[in-house]
């Protein structure tokens, strides 16, 4: 209790030097909880990151495994070529076999086939014939050797990534709601040049076998915006001309009607965590992956995704470092000042008994104490200052999200994304579209300044309070109280 009293009153009686010393511990402790608040806004936007973009892994060809079992003067051409026609698409059920993991939450892929139309003339640059021309009276079209038209078929929104991307547009009607109705899409340049309109009927049919059709309705008409396309000005047509754009149900109907027909396809799979992709590579191998295919990820993307975000904190935890390093050798200094000037004080403490283990704590306590005050002080006016600084570190993330958010709606030809329902009907707002998400959670920091930073505060204060008074704990513990009275008189 003597030393609580005796510290205060020392604090009391100069005022000058612990107002300095304040003043110092007040811009660290302000300095501090800015860059400390920064770091916890730069934490959660990477962990909005981490909850915006799934990992997901495909499958590809691996061409250079494949290239490396091709020989030079070992195999022609045409047997290179028939080798590489030899190797197996993926399947169905193989699909669906790689997707029962633990290291998979869900999957998705797309499937596309080529074929012929009754109904449709093929875009092309070159001038028909007459008998390449298509009969609109049901008359077979002569040219069975090759399909002219690619139907491309999706299992879900997830996997229509032209559109999320912006790629594809619709411009009339909307993407249907059920991946299993008889529908499909066609580009607006192949429905200008055929006069479809919104709730035609399209008749498809096999390049093997004229006999056999399928019939789809036209639900919307997109456009292509895709890069290549605006750039490419010495083609007539978009690249996606003659593509259509269906569901993976209505593929697999028509590849049980002709099995000949080659189908492609393209999987995607969710992973748990970026932990398991090795994991689940290995799994994949194990069940049977040809080597000749190989499994991605998007986890560069990702990673490229959050390194400016990184950045920031790293950045906020080096200027910290630097602040507490250049704060704390001031306070050092003006601690050696102050136990020179009080060297009487404590030669006559140390002549009347007291021990060098309570003096030292005196002036540890009174450090203690003034820097008590100034980082309440510090934290009080930090927070004030970090909550703008925070939010104004999330605003251009946040306006970027809502853009994409409402961007991907007007792609599938909604309005609002919030017409535009998952597979579980909850809407469009809860689903992770290759990468594009509402970030709600973090719209705003009310508190920048939680516990987790006071406590950090706290320990600042304490490092700052020990490591300034190692100069008064060296200094007390080296005085002699007989030469520091002699030295006096």
């Amino acid at each position: 209790m003597y030393i609580l009293k005796n510290a205060f009153v020392s604090i009391t009686r100069n005022k000058g030097r612990n107002i300095l010393m304040g003043i110092i511990i007040l811009v660290i402790a302000c300095s501090s909880c800015i860059t400390l608040a920064i770091r916890n806004s730069a934490s959660k936007l990477v962990d909005s990151y981490a909850n915006k973009y799934d990992i997901e892994a495909t499958i590809s060809m691996n061409r250079q495994n494949m290239m490396g079992n091709f020989k030079p003067g070992e195999s022609t051409q045409e047997e290179t070529i028939e080798k590489f026609n030899t190797i197996q698409t993926l399947t169905k059920e193989e699909i669906e076999e790689y997707g029962d993991s633990e290291y998979v939450s869900s999957y998705y892929y797309t499937a596309s086939i080529s074929l012929n139309s009754f109904t449709l003339e093929k875009a092309t640059e070159e001038i028909s014939s007459d008998s390449n021309m298509p009969d609109r009276g049901g008359v077979r079209n002569e040219r069975m050797e090759s399909g002219d038209f690619t139907l491309i078929g999706y299992s879900s929104y997830l996997s229509m990534s032209d559109f999320i991307t912006g790629n594809y547009t619709i411009i009339e009607g909307s993407v249907s709601e059920d991946f299993t109705s008889n529908t499909c899409i066609i580009n607006s340049e192949l429905a200008t040049l055929n006069n479809i309109n919104i709730g035609d009927m399209i008749t498809f049919v096999s390049p093997n076998d004229e006999t056999i059709t399928y019939e789809l309705e036209v639900v919307g008409i997109y456009s292509d915006n895709s890069e290549e396309s605006i750039t490419d000005m010495q083609s007539m047509y978009s690249k996606s001309v003659n593509t259509m754009i269906t569901n993976t149900t209505v593929i697999e109907n028509i590849k049980e009607l002709d099995d000949d027909l080659m189908m492609n396809v393209n999987p995607t799979f969710i992973l748990t965590s970026k932990d398991v992709i090795d994991s689940f590579t290995e799994e994949v191998t194990e069940k049977g992956l040809s080597e000749y295919y190989q499994v991605s990820t998007n986890l560069d993307t990702i990673t490229s995704e959050t390194e400016s975000i990184s950045n920031v904190s790293n950045f906020a935890t080096t200027f910290l470092i630097l602040t507490l390093i250049i704060g704390g050798v001031v306070l050092f200094v003006l601690n050696i000042i102050n136990v020179r000037e009080r060297k009487y004080e404590i030669g006559v403490l140390r002549t009347i008994g007291m021990k060098k283990s309570l003096v030292i704590s005196q002036f540890v306590l009174e450090l203690l104490m003034v820097s008590i005050v100034s980082l309440l002080l510090g934290a009080g006016l930090g927070s004030i200052l970090s909550v703008p600084t925070a939010n104004s570190l999330l605003e251009k993330e946040i306006n970027s999200s809502e853009e994409q958010m409402n961007s991907i709606g007007e792609n599938f030809g909604k309005g609002d994304r919030g017409e535009l329902p998952n597979e579980s009907g909850k809407g469009f707002d809860k689903m992770n579209m290759n990468g594009v998400v509402k970030i709600e959670q973090v719209s705003s920091i009310h508190v920048a300044v939680d516990i987790t930073v006071l406590l950090q505060m706290l320990g600042i204060g304490i490092i700052l309070t020990l490591v300034s008074s190692l100069s008064a704990m060296i200094s007390i513990a080296r005085f002699s109280p007989i030469t520091i009275l002699k030295e006096r008189s």
